[in-house]
């Protein structure tokens, strides 16, 4: 389909375009189980559709998902579409007040939820909802006081289908709404219409064209805007097939579904491919004086990135070719990595309010650090840059911006500017060729002594670089900078496990020793400015958005 055609088309006239004429091949399933064809994704949602009109639910009506990754999924989502009413997908992992608060504020009249979800809602909350259909066989829930007794459900019955273009759908029709799985702490509901979303696919497509013989491995939650539209939307509009991990990506659950599925895409956030750089290639390294003092010499360090890179591309399966990263920054050693290595990797930039996509690049034309140029109808610029770095927020303009915030005059009015920008709230720059690098959110900027702007994020980076650390969040406290790290405690005891009763007190007097190695190591390489003035130990894993961000609210200082 082309770009041309596309423009003016709702996401119900894309998707039962692509199930009519895919209709044979082959569309989700769980890893390892047979896959559902479009046909029947098809087919499902329509019988769907009907039940849905039966029990009352007319368009512009707002009906919650809340549930793992599952074709039932795919199933309700594609319905909901068809028939106009706005789709509120719910992250699995959000708490329960939270679940609470968003079904409240969007004033649902339906919920589909998983069994295992339902139980986690309020009392009063089941009581309020009109509907409750659950996700794994769209049962009715009718006895409110009996929730994890099956004979509180009556079983769906598939009664009729339902032609969904009986329903006028308009592309500026909101299609979903998407509350935000923010870091701040505060959760607003971003409105995406179906023309939002149909030029974000448009955007994607043309960074990456796709087509019914990719297969693409899916592991982050559909609820989430960056899986939404980059790991469904798009491939289910071109033909290719998706296949869900049904447990979270560890290395035992996602290297024997590599293995199976031999996906061709997949997109992810930095923490997975982090993950296998530092166990598999800088482990090895570290391991090995030897190879600590060859891989100084650039030459040698390329030659061990490729071969590195050729034994990453056989345990994905052999077919990789596009891997997507976003969500949050990757890591610069990671980064260089990929790139040297010649990894299909690609690095994107956006947020939950453009539906996602605002730049990005192919792999052959990935640049270290930086997210790629902005994608086909997108303008990016920098609001007014620093004189002296040229930094400063960037304001994007384009169809994928989102309508506002649900009954969110005020907020939406300090994020939409006149002249149809956007500002994103972070913090840019851009090379001569228009490539961007992001340099951080604008909220975390702390301001230092003598009024220079410092970027946490940019310590974060140099920080993570150090021996054993997994993850780091820089702040402030009492006019201080300090870094709060968690160190990969796995690695340290496998060193200090020869010592057995006293293991644990060396490893401890190690920590103690690698804390002011790491302060030195740091303040060597960041400016005077951004010297970090204590390391504090941070115990146990930040506690992190969908995407794996680190909820930076939950750590400042008071």
């Amino acid at each position: 389909m082309t770009n041309t055609a596309i423009l003016g088309l709702t996401v119900r006239d894309l998707l039962w375009e692509s199930l009519q004429k895919h209709a044979n091949l082959p569309a989700v399933g769980i890893v390892g189980n047979k896959l559902l064809t479009y046909g029947e994704i098809k087919n499902q949602a329509e019988h769907l559709a009907f039940s849905l009109t039966q029990l009352g639910l007319v368009k512009g009506d707002k009906v919650a998902i809340l549930g793992p990754n599952s074709p039932n999924w795919i199933v309700s989502y594609f319905s909901l579409l068809s028939l106009g009413i706005i789709s509120v997908p719910i992250l699995p992992d959000f708490h329960a007040s939270e679940i609470d608060h968003i079904l409240k504020h969007a004033s649902v009249k339906m919920i589909i939820v998983s069994r295992k979800q339902v139980s986690r809602l309020s009392k009063e909350t089941i009581t309020d909802i009109p509907q409750i259909m659950i996700l794994e066989d769209f049962a009715l829930l009718n006895n409110r006081e009996l929730v994890d007794d099956d004979s509180s459900y009556t079983p769906h019955v598939q009664r009729g289908s339902l032609n969904p273009f009986t329903v006028p759908v308009e592309p500026e029709d909101l299609a979903t709404l998407i509350y935000t799985s923010g870091t701040t702490g505060f959760s607003k509901g971003v409105m995406l219409s179906n023309s939002n979303l149909v030029t974000n696919i448009r955007q994607c497509y043309a960074i990456e064209p796709m087509g019914s013989s990719d297969v693409f491995l899916s592991m982050l939650p559909l609820s989430h805007t960056y899986e939404n539209t980059v790991g469904m939307l798009l491939p289910l509009s071109y033909g290719a097939s998706i296949h869900y991990l049904d447990k979270l990506p560890t290395a035992a659950v996602l290297l024997p579904a590599l293995k199976k599925v031999r996906p061709t895409y997949i997109v992810s956030v930095p923490l997975v491919i982090e993950k296998i750089y530092k166990s598999q290639i800088k482990g090895k390294v570290d391991s090995s004086a030897l190879l600590r003092i060859l891989y100084r010499l650039p030459a040698f360090r390329k030659f061990f990135h490729r071969l590195a890179a050729k034994k990453l591309m056989a345990t994905f399966g052999g077919r990789l070719k596009f891997f997507g990263i976003g969500g949050a920054k990757l890591d610069a050693n990671t980064d260089r990595f990929l790139k040297e290595g010649g990894f299909p990797y690609s690095i994107g930039y956006g947020l939950t309010e453009t539906s996602p996509l605002l730049s990005g690049t192919r792999p052959s034309a990935v640049r270290i650090q930086s997210a790629g140029k902005s994608v086909v109808g997108v303008e990016l610029k920098i609001n007014e840059p620093d004189p002296e770095t040229g930094i400063g927020e960037i304001w994007a303009r384009g169809g994928n911006v989102m309508q506002g915030y649900y009954n969110e005059p005020e907020i939406t009015a300090k994020v939409l500017m006149p002249g149809g920008w956007f500002r994103t709230g972070d913090l840019g720059i851009f090379d001569r060729d228009g490539y961007l690098y992001i340099k951080g959110r604008l909220k975390n900027v702390i301001l230092g002594a003598s009024g220079e702007n410092i970027y946490p994020e940019e310590i974060e980076s140099v920080i993570n670089r150090f021996q054993y650390v997994l993850e780091s969040v820089v702040v402030e406290q009492k006019g201080k900078l300090v870094a709060l790290v968690h160190f990969n405690y796995e690695e340290l005891e496998k060193q200090f496990a020869h010592f057995k009763d006293e293991a644990r007190h060396q490893m401890e007097k190690k920590i103690e020793e690698m804390k002011a190695e790491l302060q030195e190591f740091v303040n060597s390489q960041v400016n005077r400015y951004s010297r970090v003035q204590s390391v504090i130990i941070q115990d146990t894993p930040f506690e992190k958005t969908a995407t794996k961000k680190i909820k930076r609210f939950l750590y400042q200082a008071v």
